[in-house]
């Protein structure tokens, strides 16, 4: 069986690629012709590690190839993974666009059966504009050919995707036919070997897990990030809360922890979109929009303290940054908190010194020269009057602090990740000021 996968953003290029590991032949296409190029030379577009190794890896075995046109690569596969963006439209609302060109291209150039699966995120009743554009696209040709859609939503985590892809606690798979079901079990079988993890359903069900798993998890860090906010005003300690309430079976400990809000191309998208979708319907979503308004103001929070902390007198200020990416172990930016404390900082007069271990080379091609890009960790607090902890990195962990103490004006931290010991920071000399503490 050989498959093809339309894109190679994230979700694409994961699934090509691991799909091509368990020896599956995948073409992937794009009609980014610069992006294609840099693949085929073996330059990864996003960081995400190990996925280099494996690209690399079968692209060299002649499993995962690279091409700008899906009509010339259709005529040999039988299964077409559709992940290609639906960005945001200006009501938040998701844009099928690419979705729908995908599935007109398909139509236009299929000669025989293919089972067209939609790994994008999309809302309830993407399957069936699908169905409906290759089916117009089949009666403009007067030919009658037998095809299936199906949903297949991804539910990666970046920054250990493609070990989500290879070892996964489930699949979820919306089908019409057996015969699509018999297609998508053949493919994750080899994935799931000793525990067969696929969850048939129907396509609208498939399509609707997707929103309401990323919509769940983004209430649960705003739900304690409100507690959080609560905390600090009665005299509470929300890192008590989170060990207090995560024993609850009912509750459990994922997601409980308290920070500088959400970002990243999944749930900001997600739960704007699901908004939208209840709109449509007639149905008003009360607890997202909360959510989403929790989680808005949740990327003020560390401005807030310092503005608080110095009265208002921030200009000329130096604020140092560790961290810039909306997560550990990725360089995406989308929507993180860090753009937003910068934008809060510029504009209050601060100098920004900034420092991320992966994002650096994608803050440049969002903030410009805005900010000023320091070398490590030690270059950027040197003589700053703050820092901000806002992505907890690993090698942010253990720093050498007799070194920042000395170096920064002011021994002063902001935390949001709340990853510091504030009696061990007090020892060290510092003034330490997390969230909900």
């Amino acid at each position: 069986m050989k498959v093809l996968v339309v894109g190679t953003g994230y979700v694409g290029l994961v699934t090509g690629a691991c799909f091509a590991e368990m020896g599956i032949p995948v073409i992937c296409i794009d009609i980014d012709e610069d992006k294609i190029n840099k693949l085929k030379q073996g330059v990864i577009p996003i960081y995400e590690p190990g996925l280099e190794f494996i690209v690399d890896k079968n692209v060299k075995a002649g499993r995962l190839s690279f091409s700008t046109s899906l009509a010339d690569n259709i005529d040999d596969v039988q299964v077409i993974f559709s992940a290609v963006g639906t960005p945001p439209d200006e009501d938040g609302s998701a844009d099928l666009q690419y979705v729908l060109d995908v599935a007109h291209t398909v139509g236009r150039h299929m000669k025989d059966y293919k089972l067209v699966v939609t790994k994008s995120t999309v809302p309830v009743g993407t399957a069936a504009l699908v169905r409906k554009a290759i089916q117009a696209e089949l009666n403009k040709r007067n030919v009658n050919i037998a095809f299936d859609v199906a949903s297949n939503p991804e539910f990666l985590k970046e920054g250990d995707a493609v070990n989500d892809f290879m070892h996964p606690d489930r699949v979820v798979v919306g089908v019409e036919s057996q015969k699509a079901e018999d297609i998508m079990t053949k493919l994750y079988r080899p994935f799931l070997l000793n525990n067969f993890r696929v969850i048939f359903m129907d396509i609208a069900s498939a399509e609707m897990t997707k929103y309401a798993a990323n919509a769940m998890l983004a209430t649960r860090i705003s739900f304690m990030n409100d507690i959080a906010n609560l905390c600090e005003r009665v005299g509470a300690n929300i890192n008590m809360v989170r060990k207090g309430i995560g024993t609850d079976t009912r509750i459990g400990n994922k997601f409980l922890y308290a920070g500088v809000g959400y970002g990243g191309s999944c749930f900001p998208k997600d739960v704007k979109a699901l908004i939208q979708i209840g709109e449509k319907a007639g149905h008003s979503m009360q607890i997202l929009k909360a959510v989403e308004e929790v989680n808005h103001r949740q990327k003020s929070v560390l401005f807030e303290k310092l503005h608080r902390y110095y009265k208002g007198d921030l200009k000329g200020k130096t604020i140092a940054m560790w961290g810039l990416s909306f997560k550990p172990e990725t360089d995406d930016m989308r929507e993180a908190p860090s753009v937003v404390l910068i934008h809060q900082l510029l504009e209050a007069g601060c100098v920004v010194k900034a420092f991320d271990p992966v994002a650096m080379a994608e803050a440049k091609r969002i903030l410009g020269n805005s900010i000023v890009y320091a070398n490590d960790i030690y270059d950027a607090v040197n003589e700053a009057d703050a820092l901000f902890l806002v992505t907890e990195w690993k090698e942010f962990r253990m720093p050498t602090w007799t070194i920042i103490q000395k170096v920064m004006n002011k021994a002063l931290i902001f935390d949001g990740r709340n990853i510091y010991d504030p009696k061990e920071m007090e020892k060290q000399g510092f003034q330490y000021y997390g969230i909900g503490l």
